[in-house]
This record gives structure tokens, C-alpha cells and sequence, in this order.
């Protein structure tokens, strides 16, 4: 039983098993071992959050299903009483399925910040110590940006869907079937996220020299007009509230993106021009 115990403590650690070299480099072998071990980790604390989330599910205050269907209970209370509209599963196994999709979702994200950092730890010895830095800086952002993102597109969508299903005739109901209304939800919130998301990747292709903060502040005005077609594609609600709570933080993040970035280039022109290694600016032609 000991043995069998330390197997798995073992297993679960991933320790190389070969001579690890001074500059860290470790054998093949070794790396697929901890690449194992951390996905085990991984799939382990899912497992763990799925089940805390099946317990959370059905809680009449603050339970999962109650969370999903708050935008859809805060619309309909807002329609007006000629439009009438109910949620509704389908099938004998559709209240099953639900039950597993949710909680399966909502695993996924809470336990997201744990997974991520497993695949973080895998990649971040093969980087220079100055790409180990940024790459810290960009995690701490990024997952607040994320959720920041998603807490947005949560409060937007009750006024999204009282619009949406307020198209529906008198003479008529609209049942929303909860399987295409969750996926709906998912999608929207996935938008709103990865919007946010956006001027840090501006960012990191100001860093790695694709883009100067010159050239952003060029095409602003396109930007400008970008983000508001955007923002009336990505939703599918025809009011403007709507539209401004995705465009307006996005423009904001993007004018905080060009400034870091011209301050970025302005910091570059300045080494430069202290270690001699760059004569001439990055849009003139080189004589050489």
C-alpha cells in the first residue's frame, strides 16, 4: 500500500528522473514526464470543482442554475405583460444533460486560473529570464481583463434580451428552449471577454516590434470606427446601451495601449541611443 501510495505522490510530481543539465535543460523523457503529471493535476482538480459544482447546482440563493438564468428573469421582468415568454428543457435526458453541461462549464472556468498556471509552469523554463518577465506581467493582466470582460457582457445581457425577445407578437409566445438560450449566453460572454483581451495583445505586438505607438495613434480614427462596427456585430441586440458597454471599455483599453506603447518606443529610442546601437529611426530607409 506504501509503495503503491508513493507511485502515485511520484506520478503526480513529475520529478525528472535523469541528471538535469546547469542550464536546466532536462532529457526528453523527463519532459513528457512533468508534462503528464501536470495534466493529471489538472484533470484531478477539475474532476474536484465539477463535483463542488453539481452540490451548487440546484441552490435555491446563489446556485449555478439560478446564476445562468439571471438575465433571462431579469428581461422578462422587464417585458411588458403582452409579451409573454417561459424557459423550457427538452427531452427525458435534457434536464440531465443540463445539469452535466453547467456544471462541466462552470468547472472549466472557476478551475481556469489553476489549469492555466500548470501550462504556464510547463513554458516558462524554456524562456529568457527578460520573456519570463513579461510573460508574468501579461498573466497578472490578462485573467483580470478576462473576467472584467465577462462581468460586462453578464450585466449587458438582460437589456439584450428584453429587446431581442420583445420582437415577439402579442398574438404569440416565445418559449426559449434553455439549451440554445445557455449557448447563447456562453457565446456572448466569450465576446465580451476576449474584447477586452485585445489592446494587451496590441501590447505584445508593440514589444516585439510589429507595431509602434506611432503607427497605432496613425490609424486611430479606424480603430475608432472598427470598434463601434464591432461592437454592433458581436451584439445581436439592436439597442446602442449595448453597444457602447462593449466599444467604450474597448477604446479606452486601446488609447491605455497606445500610450504604453509610445512609452515603450520612447524607452527603446532612449537605449539606443545610450549603447550606439541604433543610428537612424525605425521608418527612415537603411543606407547599409
Amino acid at each position: 500500500m506504501a509503495f503503491s501510495v508513493g507511485g502515485v505522490v511520484r506520478l503526480l510530481r513529475g520529478a525528472p528522473q535523469h541528471p538535469v543539465g546547469p542550464d536546466g535543460r532536462m532529457a526528453l523523457s523527463d519532459h513528457l514526464r512533468e508534462l503528464r503529471a501536470r495534466l493529471i493535476r489538472s484533470a484531478l482538480f477539475l474532476f474536484v470543482v465539477f463535483f463542488v459544482a453539481l452540490f451548487f447546482y440546484g441552490q435555491p440563493h446563489g446556485g449555478l442554475l439560478e446564476l445562468v438564468l439571471g438575465p433571462y428573469n431579469q428581461a422578462r421582468e422587464a417585458l411588458d405583460q403582452k409579451t409573454q415568454t417561459t424557459a423550457y428543457v427538452a427531452g427525458a435526458t435534457g434536464p440531465l444533460m443540463l445539469q452535466l453541461k453547467l456544471c462541466g462549464v462552470a468547472a472549466i472556468v472557476v478551475s481556469s486560473p489553476y489549469w492555466l498556471y500548470q501550462i504556464w509552469g510547463f513554458i516558462v523554463p524554456g524562456l529568457h529570464p527578460k520573456e519570463r518577465k513579461w510573460s508574468r506581467v501579461f498573466a497578472a493582466v490578462a485573467g483580470p481583463l478576462f473576467f472584467v470582460g465577462v462581468a460586462t457582457g453578464y450585466y449587458v445581457l438582460p437589456k439584450g434580451l428584453e429587446v431581442l425577445i420583445g420582437f415577439t407578437p402579442a398574438q404569440l409566445q416565445n418559449l426559449v428552449e434553455f439549451g440554445e438560450y445557455f449557448s447563447f449566453l456562453t457565446r456572448m460572454l466569450l465576446v465580451f471577454g476576449i474584447s477586452f483581451e485585445i489592446p494587451l495583445f496590441v501590447i505584445m505586438l508593440n514589444l516585439a516590434g510589429v507595431v509602434s505607438g506611432k503607427a497605432i495613434g496613425r490609424y486611430r480614427p479606424w480603430i475608432i470606427l472598427g470598434t463601434f462596427v464591432f461592437a454592433a456585430v458581436a451584439t445581436p441586440s439592436t439597442d446602442p446601451f449595448s453597444m457602447l458597454m462593449l466599444a467604450v471599455p474597448m477604446l479606452v483599453l486601446f488609447l491605455i495601449a497606445e500610450v504604453v506603447a509610445r512609452t515603450v518606443d520612447r524607452a527603446k529610442v532612449r537605449k539606443r541611443a545610450a549603447t550606439g546601437t541604433d543610428q537612424w529611426a525605425d521608418d527612415e530607409i537603411s543606407p547599409l
